[in-house]
């Protein structure tokens, strides 16, 4: 059984790795279009909520059998019990924040500089992680945080001569890097806080993700109605939506459900990690397809670290837990499965 768990935890890994770099390359694809034709990215922040809210609210369905189960479940475990759904409206408000910071630093970014410095979060998320969950991290995580936050840091070293039509200093470049460093903070903290909050619920993964969507939906439709109303009057709610829109939408609201699912077999640091792998995949696809990424020895060098990182923590704890005289029963000295905000 745990030789199973084990191969879940990394096929569920390599299904983020792929989702998350397929996402950041049509998220680049879909800004880089003249303003006139540009989408609104608070609209696509509210389709994805919904989409996710959806889906989850057919995943409980099915799974009940019939429509008095169904609401019974809705019921017993998110409508009687108002405080405890109402504090996922937290990391749901903060989930949609940081998606709308996505589109805008991937509006100011490459697609290579956005991805290296968005594993600040890996960083983010181990602090919050020590601050807010007591977790403790031998030296050997630490010691590969900190390779890591070398590697990406190497990746984000010039990378060749910026072209004279996009160029990298200036005003665009600090609102895109500003973006990014407030999503890693959101991230790092609502991840965190929702597992913290979900330690010892038996709340189910899907219902945890309703509540998630039905607020992040309502966050992100009052976004839309206070910062683009008058743009949606006046051009549409889906103005400018082409095919690689839509695929970035679906990519949005399901990652979060491929998230999900990955924290169910591994943690928020480590889904960091595996994460910090699709940087490689990322800058090789931005060099080929997108032509906005030109790769040096202070790339190579980097993403050399942040493959050793990602091995390096991905090893066993080798120190012996100290011994406790007052020992807990095994569902309260065990970690529940956890299901942070993306």
């Amino acid at each position: 059984m745990s030789k199973e768990i084990g191969n879940l935890k990394y096929v569920s890994l390599g299904v983020l790795v792929l989702q998350t770099t397929s996402l950041v390359l049509l998220m680049r694809v879909s800004r880089r279009v003249p303003e006139e034709d540009l989408y609104l990215a608070s609209t696509a922040v509210v389709l994805a909520e919904l989409m996710k809210l959806v889906a989850c609210l057919l995943m409980v369905f099915f799974e009940s059998g019939d429509f008095r189960v169904f609401y019974e479940v809705l019921h017993s475990h998110i409508l009687s019990k108002p405080v405890d759904t109402i504090k996922v409206a937290v990391p749901a408000f903060l989930y949609t924040i940081q998606n709308n910071l996505l589109y805008l630093a991937l509006s100011n970014l490459d697609a290579a500089t956005y991805q290296v410095t968005y594993q600040l979060k890996i960083l983010t998320t181990a602090l919050f992680s020590v601050l807010l969950l007591g977790r403790k991290l031998n030296m050997l995580k630490w010691f590969s945080l900190t390779l890591l936050f070398a590697g990406v840091a190497l990746v984000q070293l010039p990378q060749g001569e910026p072209s004279e039509d996009e160029p990298r200093i200036g005003l665009t470049a600090v609102v895109g890097v500003g973006a990014v460093i407030a999503a890693c903070l959101t991230s790092g903290f609502s991840g965190v806080y929702f597992e913290k909050i979900l330690k010892g619920s038996d709340v189910s993964l899907w219902l945890r993700n309703i509540q998630l969507g039905f607020f992040g939906f309502l966050f992100a439709l009052a976004g839309t109605y206070t910062y683009d109303g008058r743009a949606v009057l006046e051009t549409g709610f889906f103005h400018g939506y082409t095919n690689t829109v839509w695929i970035v939408v679906i990519l949005q609201a399901f990652g979060g459900l491929v998230i999900a699912v990955v924290i169910k077999y591994a943690d928020n640091i480590l889904k960091g990690f595996a994460t910090s792998i699709s940087i490689v995949l990322s800058c090789l696809l931005s060099y080929f397809l997108l032509d906005d990424f030109i790769p040096t020895i202070y790339f190579l060098i980097g993403a050399v670290l942040v493959m050793v990182a990602v091995f390096l923590y991905s090893l066993p704890n080798t120190s012996v837990p100290p011994h406790n005289p007052h020992p807990v029963s095994q569902t309260e000295g065990t970690d529940k499965p956890r299901i942070p905000p993306t």
